[in-house]
This record gives structure tokens, sequence and C-alpha cells, in this order.
């Protein structure tokens, strides 16, 4: 499919596109020198090791040796085809892809595209037919009454669906999507009986659900009437663009605001977070109405290291809580937990209190994780009772265990010890069993924080001065065409390492085609995954950019040396196996070769 866009649009399109923002939709940077550096998103770890260059417009992981431009970290990370990634590209810059015609073709046109391109076209509907019509006036005049602005109508891009069995069915069908089509992706249902079609969402307020890129892939839609026998909230069913465990509500919209506050807010469901973003607070996000998952802890994690969790203050909403704040400190995440009043859920807390006092009453009075677990950990609890103090205490010191900060720790046991009159030589003795149980526990498990890797980690080893010098001299020759043809003239292809080899017969046919040197550009042209890892590898060495003769000659020396080595080593075999057969006298001839060869190498 990609050889149907021409090359030089291809080219336009890497040149509008600054890879760092595309990076930065998935992954907090931070700049350090020239580059920036993050959390990886092809495998789990706590401390950065992803790097992404603005000048080369590549980025690479020194832990799993991931690495490409902007168009293979769509397709990698999103498991986009060449086109896709090229046209997601486009899109953000405006550039038009004449050459795809996608209504031209519907048999070769992806089932992801389509579904996409009606969820984008039933939300701009829904949301018309509840600012602009007289069918959708009461609705409208219900969220009004509810609280809600137009403003935040606008921003969440809230919707109605008429009260209607097949007026969706039959706009779509006009539109020229095909109904089986649309019932794989939610938005229509068949009947068992007569294999008609009808609306899945009808008389509801529409809710869209977006992913990362703020793409429309899923509706919830919360009926009017209060007693109505049908569900309160209709969600669309899972499909291959909408995945709950891996979607989380409003992260398209909360990022900036995420990242310039160094801090995320997550609720359980979206009305949560349009209440906390009427409160000021921009940098909320939900969970899809299920547990939070491991996918979703990373995704949060990718963004930010701090996390505050604000679920329902009922009983099921504090066992998520302590659910959640496992899984995301399991993901290298900082969390405290915010608490309501009993039976208040956050947008029900900004109806009775205001804003202002859910801003500094609950999100700003929010507990550590530790504080929170204390606190429920003692619930249910006597603690006059000897037997249920004892149980909680040893509770308590199980948790302190788990902590990595060891002030932290001090604190906490420092302050069950003075509640409780215990000592704290006890408390400690009891932390260091505990601890040692967990450690027994991990049996030399990988201490990484994220640990789900994708890609395996690269061991590092110290490498021979050879392999080395071919390192330095591709990675000259990737920034400058004089020095390519100068290695050309003293090596032609012949690097001792297999994958080097056939990235220098690349790098000859790239400036051979007349190109100029762009590592992003010439990664084009390799296929192979391994040589690409290599290729971003060695465009981020730093080396000197005015290297000199003497330093280049220096480097072909060590990579000659090593092909008359391995030379040396082929005639030593040959010279044992002519001992073997017994033929002194070639075996004397092969001798004074290896001899001659040595003394040349000196």
């Amino acid at each position: 499919m990609g050889n149907r866009i021409p090359e030089e649009t291809i080219e336009k399109i890497r040149h509008s596109v600054d890879i760092v923002d595309v990076v930065s939709e998935y992954v907090q940077l931070k700049k350090q020198g020239r580059n920036y550096f993050g959390l990886c998103p092809f495998h789990g770890e706590s401390t950065p090791s992803f790097s992404v260059s603005s000048d080369k417009q590549i980025y690479h992981c020194f832990g799993c040796g991931a690495g490409g431009n902007s168009l293979s970290f769509l397709m990698d990370l999103e498991g986009l085809s060449f086109t896709e990634a090229a046209k997601n590209l486009a899109d953000r810059v405006n550039i038009d892809l004449p050459t795809i015609n996608v209504s031209s073709d519907p048999q070769k046109i992806h089932e992801s595209t389509k579904m996409i391109e009606a969820h984008e076209l039933l939300k701009k509907f829904y949301h018309h037919l509840l600012m602009n019509t007289k069918e959708g006036q009461h609705a409208l005049d219900y969220l009004l009454n509810r609280g809600f602005s137009k403003g935040e109508l606008e921003k969440f891009e809230i919707g109605y669906s008429l009260d209607s069995w097949d007026f969706v069915s039959k706009y779509l069908l006009q539109r020229g999507f095909k109904l089986e089509q649309m019932e794989k992706a939610g938005l229509v249902v068949k009947k068992e009986s007569d294999g008609k079609f009808f609306d899945r969402f009808r008389n509801r307020i529409m809710f869209p659900i977006w992913d990362q890129q703020g793409k429309t892939i899923a509706f919830s839609g919360r009926i009017l009437e209060t007693n109505s026998r049908e569900p309160k909230y209709l969600n669309s069913p899972e499909t291959i663009i909408f995945n709950k465990s891996k979607t989380l509500y409003n992260i398209h919209n909360a990022r900036a605001s995420i990242r310039k506050n160094e801090q995320v807010i997550l609720y359980e469901g979206f009305m949560d977070v349009i209440a906390s973003d009427r409160s000021g607070l921009a940098y909320s996000i939900a969970t899809m109405g299920t547990s939070l998952t491991e996918d979703q802890a990373k995704m949060i994690r990718r963004n930010t290291e701090s996390v505050t969790i604000c679920y329902d203050s009922d009983a099921a909403g504090i066992d998520a809580a302590i659910r959640a704040s496992s899984i995301l400190v399991n993901a290298g995440c900082y969390v405290k937990i915010a608490t309501m009043p009993d039976g208040l859920d956050p947008d029900d807390y900004v109806k009775k209190y205001g804003a202002e006092h859910f801003k500094s009453d609950v999100i700003g009075a929010s507990h550590t994780l530790m504080a929170f677990k204390m606190w429920y950990l003692r619930k249910g609890k006597s603690l006059q009772n000897e037997g249920d103090k004892i149980k909680y205490i040893e509770d308590v010191v199980r948790e302190i265990s788990k902590l990595e900060n060891a002030v932290e720790k001090d604190h906490y046991l420092r302050q069950l010890s003075s509640e409780f009159s215990i000592s704290l030589d006890a408390l400690k003795e009891q932390h260091q069993q505990f601890n040692k149980s967990l450690q027994n526990k991990k049996d030399n498990e990988d201490k990484n924080r994220n640990n789900i890797p994708r890609k395996p980690l690269l061991s590092k080893k110290l490498l021979p001065a050879f392999h080395n010098a071919e390192r330095l001299l591709i990675a000259h020759m990737l920034k400058d065409k004089d020095i390519t043809f100068k290695v050309q003239d003293a090596l032609q292809g012949d690097f001792n390492i297999e994958e080097h080899r056939a990235i220098v017969m690349y790098i000859y046919a790239y400036y051979e085609e007349g190109h100029e040197p762009d590592v992003s550009s010439f990664l084009q042209r390799i296929n192979d995954e391994t040589l690409k890892s290599i290729v971003t590898d060695l465009a981020m060495l730093s080396i000197n950019d005015d290297v000199s003769g003497l330093e280049l000659t220096d480097y072909i020396k060590q990579v000659l040396k090593q092909q008359k080595m391995s030379m040396i080593k082929e005639k030593e075999t040959a010279k044992i196996e002519a001992e073997r057969q017994k033929d002194f006298i070639k075996a004397a001839t092969i001798a004074n070769e290896i001899l001659q060869m040595r003394k040349a190498l000196k």
C-alpha cells in the first residue's frame, strides 16, 4: 500500500511533522541537552531510556533497541500500515494524499478507518441535534438545568440521539456505510427475527469516547427519563477500534494540562471528569466503567508520575481505589487518594458544594496512599479490642514494608509507635521480617516496575576495538556524504559485522541516488527492524562533526586489521588440518604464510 504514495509526498510529510510532537502524544518527554527523553512505550521501564532527536527526526530506545522515524513510530505503536501512518501524519499538517482515493475501492478500505469515520460523522450529527434543533431542545434544557454550560457541551462534544428506531441506520446507509460493518462498529443492531437493522442509541444524551489522538471510537448514551426501565447508561460494545481496558476518557483533551501540572486526577466515570474540569482541574481522566488495567496505568505513567485517585465514597469505590493504587504503584506512579463525604460522587459534590470547595476540600486535601490504607485498614475494627489492635498493627507494618522510600517508612513506623505506645525497635523488627518475606517472593524477578516488555531488552557488553571503529565510521557516514565515499574507496563493503555490511550498502545506494544526509529519510529505505535499530542507535552517538583524516584512517585500519586477523585464524585452522592429515610440507608453508601476515600486521 505504501507504494501508492509518491516518495516526494512522503518526504514533504516527514519534513512538515516534528517527531517530538508526534511522540509527545504518547510519551512525556523532557529535554536533556539536544535530545528529549522519556519512558519507552515499547517496553516497561521506570528510568527513561527512550530518546527522541528533533535534529535528526528519529527516536531510539537504549533499553530495548526500538528506533525509527515518525512513520515507523506510529506503525509500531498503533499497529498501523505504512499508508495509515502516512495519512495520520498528513492529516496533522493538512497535506492531501491525492493518490489514495479511499472511496474508489471499498474492498481495500481498512475496516477500522470506516468505523472511525462513521463515529466521527455521528458525533457531529448528534451534537448538531442537541445544539441546533427542535428535536434536541428538551435534551439541551435537561443538560442546562443539570448545570452544564454550552461551553462544556461544545468542549466534550455532547449530543443527542433521536427517539427513532432506524434514523441512524438509514443515515449511515445513505452515506455509503455498510450496515453489516456498522453492526461490528456497535452503532446499529441486527434483529434475529427478520435480519433488519435498528439504531443502538435512541433518545439519549450522547457522550463520545475518544482514543489518545482524539478520534471518536465509541459512545455512551444516558437516558433522559429517570423512570425508564432501560439502563441509565448504554455503552458501545467492544470493537476493533474500542477496547475498554486500553481507553482512558478525556486523555487527549487533558494531556497538555497533565504535563503542565505534572499530575493527573483519575475518576471512575466521565460525568466526574466533566465536573472536575468545571472546577478548573483540566488534568482529569476516567476509566471506562471498569477497573483500572495495567495498560491504562502504563498510559498514565507515560504522561506523568503523580496520580490522585478520586473514586466514589461507597465501599465499592474504596475497594476499587485500593486495587487501582496497587496497579499504579507497580507502574511506577506516586499515588494519592481523594476522599469525599459518604454517599456523594464527585459530580454530586460539585453540584452540592461548588467547584471551589471540591478543588480545595477534596482534591487539595488528598491523602498519601499509606495514610489512606491506614484509614482503610481501621474500618470494621475496634482498636479497643486487643485482637483487632494487633491485627491492625500487623497489617499496617506489612503495608509499610512495601514502601520504597526509606524516609516514608520511618515516618509511618514512628507514627504507629507513638499512637499505640509500642517500641520502635519491635516495629522495625516486624517490618524487617515482612520485608524479607517480600524479597523472597520476588525471587530474582525483574525489578522493572512496568515489567511487561513488548520488545526484548538489549544486553550491554564491551565491544572490541574493530567493532567500535565500524560503529563510529557508520555514524560519520550517516552525517557526511564525503566521508562515506572515502570509506567506500578504502573498504568498499568489507566491514566485519554482517549487519554493518548491510547498512553501508544501503548508505552507498542512498547517496548514489543523489540524496543528502538525512537519517530519518534514510530509515525509510530499510525494512529490516534489526538494521533500523542499529542505524538509530548509531545516529544517536555523540561524535565530533569535524573528524580529522587521521581519526578516520585509524578507524579504517582497525577494520582492516580485524579482516587480517580473521584470515590468520582461517590459516591456523588450515594448518591444524594439514598436520592432522600428516601433510607437513603444506603445514610448514601455511605456518610461514601466517608468520608473514603477523609481521605485516605489526
